[in-house]
């Protein structure tokens, strides 16, 4: 988490910013419809502090606190903030939940060198494949466009598109099949 939020602060990466919101937008919400907040409002709120994930990332510090626990106390204080407004005594009141204990739902350390490790490997595999297949499979899984699209800006034909992607997928099946799943 925390190196998805460096990569939002550092480069603006959008790839990264959508693993932290598809993990934390109904974690925040769920939050906030736990501490009392009505679903409109709660909806609101998770999307406002995406907004500050997004323009504030520079400010995280991983030295201060966990990426997650960042994150849900931007969340309470837009919560708060938005009761004070609104001039709500709610708002002054400890909604009793804890941040670190909610945040995180990270996965287990040796889930996270799984993960790593795959990483590694499909990087490894990548390097292995024609540069026009890597080419058609980062503008297909890693930017979501569709054949068509990727046919016109690359200038061939559709049916090349899903070739070179069918040959890639296959390709990539082969060398990565040794590597084996070690969690259960």
């Amino acid at each position: 988490m925390a190196g998805w939020v460096r990569a939002v602060a550092q480069s603006g990466d959008r790839a990264a910013f959508a693993q932290l919101f598809a993990h934390f937008a109904p974690r925040i919400k769920s939050y906030l419809l736990r501490a009392g907040t009505d679903d409109a409002l709660a909806e609101d709120l998770a999307q406002e502090t995406m907004v500050q994930l997004w323009r504030k990332a520079t400010l995280f510090d991983a030295a201060q606190a966990g990426a997650a626990t960042w994150v849900f106390t931007i969340a309470r204080n837009l919560r708060v903030d938005r009761f004070r407004r609104q001039g709500g005594a709610a708002a002054l009141q400890e909604d009793g939940v804890d941040m670190d204990a909610l945040a995180d739902g990270a996965p287990e350390p040796a889930a996270q060198l799984h993960a790593l490790r795959m990483e590694r490997q499909v990087q490894a595999a990548l390097r292995q494949l024609p540069a026009e297949q890597v080419l058609v499979l980062q503008l297909s899984y890693y930017e979501d466009q569709p054949h068509a699209r990727i046919a016109e800006r690359l200038g061939i034909p559709l049916g090349t598109v899903k070739s070179r992607v069918r040959l890639a997928v296959n390709h990539l099946r082969r060398l990565l099949a040794a590597f084996e799943d070690p969690t259960p």
